[in-house]
């Protein structure tokens, strides 16, 4: 739908902010004309399940005009995976209509940004924000960003609505139970909470949503002038919120740069008292930093973007391009991270059909079963094709941990969770420190046993996880992925190669090419031929990663000095079975009585090497 304005055709363009308490659209005109707006209820991406965030759009679009253009900025919204998310919803609900996706913080940002397009000189901005929840975000005059807090209730949003809420129940029960009084702050608190006795708190807390532990938040501001209890909570949680601020600051800005800090958030915004002392304790850090409150809400700085991403969506197909390219960001990561496209799937032997096992589903089991341990039986052949740089892998992954290094494993789906196995069985083993044998996995720990949508897809997220792992020049980082393209573990290999780690990739597409600029060190790609069912890669592919992880870390402790003959003389005896086992070695090793053994190793306090030592065997 379009706008006359003189008789001149104008497009519309939607943005759309939503947060934790509420979701904000607005339609307006290229001229910046407000023509239609409306209000729905919370959207955290991370909260709305597909059907509720299809539920929410589609609400938004009976209310206002159809668009040509959409922003949307949601609470929640970290990754790629989840602005893709975001899109393709968007796509449903407005099908041809383009969508930039991205979170609450940079529409908030925008909508700061946006009455300043005159300004010559770009500076560094911290969006300040205090509502239920709490975050710093900042953007350099570069365009580099950081993130500050936004770690939710349980493990961040200090300075918040929540987390003022929380330390006025903590501070008010210290103070009970020192003096058996309760301050006014108590006193208020007692009445919102219809309780008679701080002792109903202890239960009530179990339960208590964040939203409703944030709306204690006004009670402490209301009794602020005559409770010292009450200003001591605010302080603290301005000082907590003001340190933030500045060190995202610190982070972003160069020598030369100005610096300006923007408050936003319900906290900030309606409570005077609050937003005087964080500008306050601000300026008392950056004395030359301006400090000025959010003038207008968020969802501006959503309509904003969707005006500066798609600069044709204006009147007969003209061009509009923003004054300040800085104030266009990008959709994809900042730091671009070189990975295969999904045309290297083309060739891959793990998608292609098998026509050895066209006919599965029409066979006998017994017929089934000998054709899926044929396949098997493929398997040895293609990686003794690759034993010199097995041979070669092994050797780097050998002189590292003798240097003090370390051994990761990088994968998601079925190769993820087989390098996290391999790590995990070395400390019982090999008597290893968890530390030396680390797997990542795509997703974190909940991947391990349930699919995370989007995890794979999520390059810098490689990175920043072997960022985080502190991986460095001496250490070894093999990326396993099946079909060679993953870029997840492209990104780790990334990060890996800047560190100085040696970087291998285990895949199983021979025709891979390494894309440029991110090549890893050693790339074994044995040729397994096709999965018995098309795309399965966690049967031939999956088998072989298990018997090419199995060689790297049992070679490897092998030259560690870690066994004797076939014997594992540095396990650890951590239960019934494995102490038995240890018994053994020793009487095999030298030739005493099962009591010798025994006595042996619970004098050696059951490190079988020791035991060896005490009977004479080194």
């Amino acid at each position: 739908m379009t706008n006359a304005r003189d008789g001149v055709p104008s497009r519309l363009f939607l943005g759309i902010e939503g947060g934790a308490t509420h979701t904000q659209a607005l339609i307006a005109d290229a001229s910046g004309q407000l023509l239609a707006r409306t209000e729905s209820g919370p959207a955290n991406v991370q909260l709305l399940g597909e059907t509720q965030l299809l539920t929410l759009l589609r609400g938004l679009r009976r209310a206002l005009p159809r668009p040509d253009a959409i922003a949307i900025g949601l609470a929640g919204a970290r990754t790629e995976p989840d602005r893709q998310r975001i899109r393709q919803a968007a796509a449903r609900i407005w099908p041809g209509i383009p969508c930039y996706a991205t979170n609450d913080l940079e529409t908030a940002l925008m909508a700061a940004d946006s009455r300043h397009h005159r300004d010559p000189i770009e500076p560094a901005r911290v969006l300040v924000l205090s509502g239920t929840g709490s975050c710093c975000y900042g953007r350099a005059a570069d365009g580099r960003t950081l993130k500050i807090g936004g770690w939710g209730h349980l493990l961040g949003d200090r300075g918040s609505a929540y987390d003022i809420g929380l330390r006025a129940l903590r501070e008010t029960l210290r103070h009970f139970d020192r003096t058996n009084r309760l301050t006014p702050l108590g006193t208020r608190l007692l009445r919102r909470l219809q309780s008679n006795s701080p002792e109903a708190w202890v239960g009530w807390i179990q339960t208590a949503e964040k939203a409703a532990i944030a709306a204690l938040a006004p009670e402490v501001f209301a009794v602020h002038a005559n409770d010292p209890l009450a200003r001591k909570v605010v302080r603290a949680a301005a000082a907590d919120l003001a340190t933030d601020a500045c060190a995202c600051a610190d982070q972003l800005r160069g020598r030369s740069d100005s610096l300006e800090f923007i408050l936003a958030g319900g906290v900030l915004l309606q409570q005077a008292t609050y937003a005087r002392l964080v500008r306050r304790l601000i300026r008392a850090k950056l004395p030359r930093a301006t400090v000025r409150q959010l003038s207008r809400p968020s969802a501006w700085g959503a309509v904003e973007l969707a005006r500066l991403h798609f600069p044709n969506a204006t009147a007969g197909g003209s061009t509009h391009r923003p004054r300040n390219p800085l104030r266009l960001l990008p959709q994809t990561p900042a730091r671009a991270i070189p990975c295969p496209s999904l045309d290297a799937l083309a060739l891959s032997p793990t998608e292609q059909r098998n026509p050895r096992s066209r006919r599965l589903s029409d066979l006998p089991l017994d017929q089934a079963i000998q054709l899926v341990l044929k396949e098997d039986r493929l398997i040895p052949p293609a990686l003794l094709r690759e034993r010199a740089n097995l041979e070669r892998a092994i050797t780097w992954i050998v002189r590292a941990l003798k240097q003090g290094g370390r051994l990761f494993y990088v994968g998601a789906g079925t190769s993820g969770r087989l390098g996290v196995l391999d790590a995990s069985e070395c400390p019982p083993t090999f008597r290893t420190s968890p530390e030396l044998v680390q797997g990542i996995m795509a997703g974190g720990y909940r991947a391990l046993w349930e699919s995370i949508e989007g995890a794979e897809d999520d390059a810098q997220a490689g990175a920043e996880a072997a960022r985080l792992r502190g991986v460095t020049g001496r250490d070894v980082v093999v990326g396993i992925a099946a079909s060679g393209r993953t870029p997840f573990v492209w990104g780790a290999i990334w990060q890996a190669r800047q560190a100085g780690a040696k970087t291998v990739l285990l895949c199983f597409n021979p025709h891979l090419e390494a894309p440029r600029g991110n090549r890893p060190d050693l790339i074994i790609a044995p040729d397994v031929g096709p999965e018995l069912l098309t795309g399965s890669t966690r049967l031939k592919s999956g088998t072989a990663t298990k018997l090419i992880l199995n060689l790297f870390t049992t070679l490897t402790m092998v030259r560690l000095g870690k066994v004797v003959s076939n014997l594992m003389v540095d396990l650890n005896p951590s239960n019934a079975k494995l102490r038995d086992r240890a018994i053994r070695i020793v009487r095999q090793l030298t030739g005493g009585s099962e009591p010798e053994a025994r006595a042996a190793l619970e004098q050696a306090g059951w490190v079988v090497k020791r035991a060896l030592s005490l009977r004479g065997l080194n």
